[in-house]
């Protein structure tokens, strides 16, 4: 059976400091998102052994966690990857032209990712998202971990809004944390997810 495993960041904790420390970084990398991985691959073992034995009681909760911790394995991979210390200013190009025709201006999508993750409601995500059905960018809250699969559309930059990304540092001071990240945006890795999202992803309808 296939095992989910813990990314390595590409940087050191400290890295970005610009927006977090690097206590923070180690806390939620090597505890938090490695408790989901783990929570993932139990709940794979677990779904494994309901099936041999043929003792299905327990299946939608143990759908539900799987779902849980393997959305956030992934959110958190791309979120590390989505950040850098050498990141922050705006695109330019396609993808910067691309953001003006789909929110007006780079300006109204930023005031609105912004605005979509310090308004998730408890814990979440706001994410910017490549959908399919219309070909457009879009803004989304994806609440807990779990995602928007009606409309199937491919994250491509996400803000982890979760109190352990920011508590021990901001407090309850959630829009600071958030305007911070913009500083450390990889604005290579966004585009890169664009392009592979853009070229390959199909709508379902």
């Amino acid at each position: 059976m296939g095992a989910y495993t813990l990314p390595d960041l590409e940087y050191d904790y400290g890295a970005l400091e610009k927006a977090m420390t690097g206590e923070i970084l180690e806390l939620h990398h090597d505890k938090h998102h490695a408790a989901y991985v783990k929570g993932a691959n139990d709940t794979l073992e677990q779904l494994a052994e309901i099936r041999e034995k043929g003792e299905f009681g327990k299946l939608v909760g143990l759908e539900k966690t799987f779902a849980f911790n393997l959305s956030g394995h992934v959110l958190h991979s791309i979120f590390w990857k989505n950040l850098s210390p050498d990141g922050g200013d705006r695109p330019n190009g396609e993808f910067g032209d691309r953001i003006a025709e789909d929110f007006g201006s780079f300006d109204n999508f930023q005031k609105q990712l912004t605005a979509a993750t310090t308004g998730v409601q408890g814990s979440g995500w706001g994410v910017l998202a490549w959908e399919p059905i219309a070909q457009k960018l879009i803004v989304e809250q994806i609440y807990d971990h779990h995602g928007n699969v009606g409309q199937a559309t491919t994250p491509l930059l996400v803000f982890d809004a979760w109190e352990h990304a920011y508590y021990l540092q901001y407090r309850n001071v959630r829009p600071d944390y958030v305007n911070k990240l913009w500083d450390i945006v990889d604005w290579n890795d966004v585009i890169a997810r664009y392009e592979a999202a853009k070229n390959s992803a199909k709508p379902l309808i």
